[in-house]
């Protein structure tokens, strides 16, 4: 890509066009996608000193600036070292019908970093990919520019920053550094670059030693590959000629004993004892500073509840926060169904237990034909992808799913309605949810088969005795701490 780059050859289409009426075309897009609720998201990245500032300025200039962001991407902050490599760009993408421009992005870490290892930057590369290919099944239009210049276009400009004290402080270390190995930074970009230049996310190499000219030549692309995306979310919205290849394997839950029952003294017990074990492995984990993921998931009235407050029973309530998973308010239905869910991922040493999670995706969205097939489909690879990047940053992550039969669900349901302190627990959706009991079972075998990992694994408990399911949570998450721990 780079190392055969002709400068001279380097053929604008729009070199003729008027820089006005460009940007004319692209206001009336920025219109148009946000009367279809679709999400832009531009990259500009490229090297240091090569006018990134300057074409984004001129790329903007005619747009609405209250559905457009620009975000610049540099080392990241001390709160953003705590947290996985995803999670601060995750913060920053588009809404449905807004713009947001990328200045660096994603590929800030493995561009800025000479001396990466081979297995890190394979490592990094696929958790790009799988943000950009999320992105776009979700319908986001993902636009990608390199800005490329001579090594002696590099140093002249960086020159002419130094000569100005109110444009000195641009030049950074990095501006040094990649002039002075010009050469071995671009073998790295143009290995970065070749490897990340996906079918649904292409790279656009734009020559930046005319500044004037490159900015007309983003202007012109974008404006046609917004239309191309624009085509091919017409075709793809609609899920036409989508196949869905999956047959079911396996049912788990067939399988589970419900009858696993302990009484009362064997719970008291036992209780306490595990209880005050796993505030000491919750502390493990904080001084070693290891983030955990905690998901519980199972029918109306299983007793995740009941089983979190005893988890959590001894624990210190500043190592960890409980997210109860609701339906996504309106601000959350303008984002990916995952975006929300990244907001709440710890920090180093702290742990996130979710009461229901995206796992609703593949649950009450594919009952309640909130998703469409191929929505809730794809997100099976989708969710595993999240997690191995969760796993990756070094996170623990124990998916609990506590299963009852249909007579228990029952029995609960009336105890609530007869009990004044329960009462609340129940409303008229859990009815309804109750009719659909056999198509969730379904969703919830293919759910335990298709996203049971290594680094993810699913703990089925039998929870129609919910002191037998309270006391297996327990040692389950004590087990699979200290494994990981060691």
């Amino acid at each position: 890509m780079l190392k055969h780059f002709d400068f001279d050859k380097f053929k604008n289409p729009f070199e003729k066009a008027k820089r006005s009426e460009l940007g004319k075309r692209l206001a009336n897009l920025q219109r148009l996608v946000k009367s279809k609720n679709i999400p832009v998201l531009i990259i500009v990245d490229g090297w240091e000193s090569s006018g990134k500032g300057y074409v984004i300025n001129d790329l903007i200039r005619e747009l609405d600036p209250r559905s457009y962001k620009v975000s610049v991407f540099d080392k990241p902050t001390d709160e953003e070292k705590e947290r996985s490599f995803l999670w601060r760009f995750w913060n920053k993408i588009p809404r449905k019908g807004d713009i947001a421009i990328f200045d660096r992005s994603f590929y800030f870490k493995v561009m800025n970093h000479l001396d990466i290892e081979p297995d890190e930057l394979k490592r990094d590369i696929k958790d790009i990919s799988s943000i950009e290919k999320q992105l776009v099944d979700d319908g986001t239009i993902i636009i990608k520019y390199f800005l490329h210049i001579g090594e002696k276009t590099q140093k002249d400009r960086i020159n002419e920053l130094r000569e100005h004290k109110y444009s000195e402080f641009m030049v950074t270390h990095r501006d040094i550094e990649q002039n002075e190995n010009y050469e071995h930074f671009c073998n790295h970009f143009d290995n970065i670059l070749k490897h990340s230049d996906f079918k649904y996310s292409r790279w656009n190499i734009i020559s930046g030693e005319n500044l004037k000219a490159a900015s007309k030549a983003i202007l012109g692309t974008t404006i046609e590959l917004i239309q191309k995306g624009l085509e091919r979310l017409e075709v793809e919205r609609n899920c036409q000629g989508y196949v869905r290849e999956y047959e079911a394997k396996a049912r788990p839950l067939s399988n589970v004993d419900l009858s696993l029952t302990i009484d009362q003294d064997y719970y008291e017990s036992k209780l306490k004892k595990l209880q005050k074990e796993a505030q000491k492995v919750a502390y493990k984990l904080y001084t070693k500073g290891i983030p955990g993921v905690i998901v519980f998931e199972g029918m109306d009235a299983s007793g995740k509840g009941g089983a979190i407050r005893r988890l959590t029973g001894y624990m210190d309530p500043r190592g960890y926060n409980v997210i109860p998973t609701s339906a996504p308010d309106e601000t959350e239905k303008k984002y990916h169904y995952l975006w929300r869910f990244y907001r709440d991922f710890p920090v180093k040493g702290k742990i996130a237990i979710f009461d229901r999670s995206w796992y609703g995706r593949v649950l009450v969205e594919r009952i309640e034909g909130f998703a469409n097939l191929c929505e809730w489909d794809r997100a099976y690879d989708e969710i595993n992808q999240m997690e191995k990047h969760l796993h990756n940053f070094g996170t623990l992550i124990i998916k609990f799913l506590i299963h009852i039969d249909k007579d228990e669900q029952l029995r609960r349901f009336k105890d609530r309605e007869n009990e004044p302190d329960k009462s609340h627990k129940i409303t008229s959706e859990d009815w309804r949810n109750r009719e659909k009991w056999d198509l969730y079972i379904e969703a919830m075998n293919e759910m335990l088969v298709r996203t049971n990992t290594e680094y993810a694994p699913w703990i089925i408990v039998e929870g129609q005795d919910k002191k037998y399911a309270r006391i297996k949570v327990l040692q389950e998450f004590i087990k699979h701490a200290k494994s990981y721990l060691d």
